[in-house]
């Protein structure tokens, strides 16, 4: 009669209990590093903060203690009168009705351009890039008297639809670096597999393209919009009426051949700046975000 062996059998290994590391302390460096960042902060935000404490102190008190000492009293009527001397109803209205033509129309013509140079098979592709991106090196201020002679000539200045013109040709370019670097990282396949079932190039770009690529459309309005809201030279070379003025030259009433009024300036800038600031705040993840998606592959 045959004897079975045993079977040995092995305890299972039971892996130990893993615990969560324990972070390093932070130590002398990383406390430097942090006081370092906080003066820093301190540094950067106190432009703002000067502005906010200059548009609630009266003007008799910033004269006689000075722009960086401490208010012996607050006001708010400085807003009030900001608001009338700057003319805001109107400026804020001609702003506004700039920005509205004007982003729209740049950022689609950005983002036709911007698809072409990017997937699309052009001649010339490389000498269009190179002539769109050559705008971005060109400043503004050598450009100021051409572009006058030429709107006075056709007769479109004093206008703001004089100025979409000229808005465009100097933003379109960054745009347009923004837009391609981000619809390279698009995968071909999607628009091949497209143009199989029948697509052609525009509709590959307007049912497909600019759904995908909503964050830098987003970042690029917002950053288009911000540049239209605060132009100040063309503006002024450009605009005589002050039915026409927009925000940024409507400032300068605030300044006068005698006298300047500091606090009242301080309120203007302050209510000037009020949907840039809320429009960054509440779309600062956007704007982050559109800028970094064209930066790695993948």
């Amino acid at each position: 009669m045959t004897s079975i062996a045993p079977v040995r059998v092995d305890a299972p290994v039971v892996p130990a209990e893993t615990r969560p590391a324990k972070k390093p302390p932070r130590g002398r460096k990383g406390l430097v590093i942090t006081l370092v960042l906080a003066v820093a902060a301190i540094f950067w935000i106190s432009p703002l903060a000067l502005l906010v404490i200059t548009a609630v102190r009266p003007l008799a008190d910033f004269v006689g203690n000075g722009p960086l000492s401490w208010p012996d009293q607050f006001t708010w009527s400085n807003f009030t009168d900001a608001w009338g001397i700057g003319n805001f109803a109107t400026t804020y209205r001609n702003s506004a009705l700039l920005a509205l033509l004007k982003v729209p129309v740049g950022v689609l013509i950005s983002a036709m351009l911007g698809f072409a140079l990017a997937k699309l098979r052009m001649k010339f592709r490389r000498t269009v890039m190179f002539t769109v991106f050559l705008g971005l090196t060109i400043p503004i201020y050598i450009a100021i008297v051409p572009v006058f002679i030429m709107l006075r000539s056709a007769g479109a200045t004093d206008s703001l639809f004089g100025l979409i013109g000229p808005y465009l040709a100097f933003g379109i370019p960054f745009e347009v670096l923004v837009l391609q670097s981000f619809f390279r990282q698009i995968p071909d396949e999607i628009i091949e597999a497209a143009k199989v079932d029948g697509a052609g190039d525009w509709r590959v770009f307007f049912t497909m393209i600019l759904p995908l690529s909503l964050p830098a459309l987003v970042t690029v309005a917002i950053l288009d919009a911000v540049a239209t809201w605060n132009e100040f030279l063309f503006a002024l070379i450009l605009l005589n009426s002050d039915a026409n003025k927009t925000i940024p030259v409507g400032l300068l009433n605030f300044q006068g051949q005698f006298a300047n009024n500091n606090t009242g300036l301080a309120a203007g800038i302050l209510i000037a700046v009020v949907p840039i600031l809320i429009a960054y705040a509440l779309l600062q993840r956007w704007i982050v975000g559109g800028l970094t998606a064209g930066a790695t592959k993948g």
